[in-house]
Order: structure tokens, then sequence, then C-alpha cells
């Protein structure tokens, strides 16, 4: 959080364990959650009209539920972090789905996109500017 905020535009690392020796598609998946959520924390708060609700703060009045209010909702949806593999739920109810960890559900989840993921071809367009920069490397090296 500290170096995004200071205005890094690099994480290094990711997925990495082991000071880079070893690879975890697990901590990868754990890595890009947190990094998602970074990312959400870096983009601020937008303060507007429409995001103060001051007309629903009136309406609803003080110290009264405006998580009933379609305003609120609409917001949620858009402000809240919805990580994939933290579980938020109570604990009864986390402990009803298998009580799993953080660590157990990167790891499925890293399983089933290892064995099911068919990624988007690039683009011809993409294929051919990545050939031009090998291209460039190799003649600026001699290797041509």
């Amino acid at each position: 959080m500290l170096p995004a905020q200071a205005g890094a535009n690099l994480i290094y690392g990711m997925g990495m364990l082991e000071l880079g020796v070893t690879f975890s598609f697990a901590q990868l998946l754990i890595d890009a959650e947190i990094a998602k959520m970074v990312k959400r924390v870096v983009a601020g708060i937008d303060v507007s009209d429409e995001t103060l609700a001051v007309e629903v703060i009136k309406t609803v009045g003080a110290g009264k539920d405006f998580l009933a209010q379609k305003h609120t909702r609409q917001f949620m949806q858009k402000e809240q972090s919805k990580p994939r593999l933290i579980d938020r739920r109570m604990r009864g109810a986390w402990q009803n789905r298998g009580a799993k960890d953080w660590a157990q559900r990167a790891e499925e989840a890293a399983r089933e996109l290892l064995k099911n993921h068919k990624p988007e071809p690039l683009a011809s367009s993409v294929k051919e500017k990545l050939r031009e920069i090998i291209r460039s490397a190799e003649e600026t090296r001699g290797l041509s």
C-alpha cells in the first residue's frame, strides 16, 4: 500500500515465495486480490453531488437506516471491494461451507484456472508488435 500511495507503478514479486526461488499460482491469486484492493484505494474517493447524496441524507435522517436506500446499495456495489478468495461470511456460515482459509481457497482457484482457463488468442496486431520488439532487440544485440 505505501509504495502505491507514493506513486509506484510496478509490483514486483507477485506469486513468489522464498525470496523468489519458488513460484506459487495460489500466492499469485492472493497477491492479485491484494493488488486489486490497493488499486481501488489509490484511485481515491469520488466526491460529487451524486456520491455525497445530501438529499438522501436529508430524507432518511441522521441515525436512520441507509442500507435500505437504493442509492446506498448502488454505490456499495461499485465502491466496496469484492474479493473472490476472502470469505466475509459470519463464522457459522463459513464453518458450514467447509471453513476453508484464504490459502486453501486460493489453491483450489489456481488448480481450477490451470485446468480450465482458455486464454483469448492475441490479436494479430499485438503479435506483430511483439515480433517487431524481438527483431529490434535481436538487431541491437547482433543476434539476427
